[in-house]
């Protein structure tokens, strides 16, 4: 027996971190991606609470829609810092973790709009 369910609808959005040298990069990123509302206070508690509710994600999301945050240029932040980078790490899978409707996938490859996009070479 099938179920007649209404469709879910995914709206992927790119958080570009090529260039960002810090929290407050970070965080301004998120804000841009994510339209995120001018009371976001820009922290790691903020940002997880966002990512965990859906009545602050993009409208087009709706509401029984399901959210993709692909993130790219993502390496050298994580490189120069990688403290910050962890927690960042942390807030993403805790979130996805906890939201059914949130998906939060790291992309490999280039660096982003803002980085080099050459793959480093490995070895002596």
């Amino acid at each position: 027996m099938t179920h007649d369910m209404p469709a879910r609808s995914r709206h992927v959005v790119t958080l570009d971190l090529g260039g960002v040298t810090g929290k407050a990069d970070f965080m301004e990123r998120c804000v841009r991606a994510l339209d995120l509302p001018e009371w976001f206070g820009r922290n790691w508690d903020a940002l997880a609470d966002s990512l965990s509710d859906p009545s602050v994600w993009p409208a087009v999301v709706g509401e029984r829609g399901l959210l993709l945050v692909v993130v790219t240029g993502w390496r050298a932040y994580a490189r120069t810092r990688p403290d910050e980078w962890k927690i960042a790490e942390d807030v993403f899978a805790q979130a996805a973790d906890r939201t059914p409707a949130l998906t939060v996938a790291l992309a490999l490859g280039t660096e982003g709009a803002h980085g080099s996009g050459r793959i480093p070479p490995t070895g002596p």
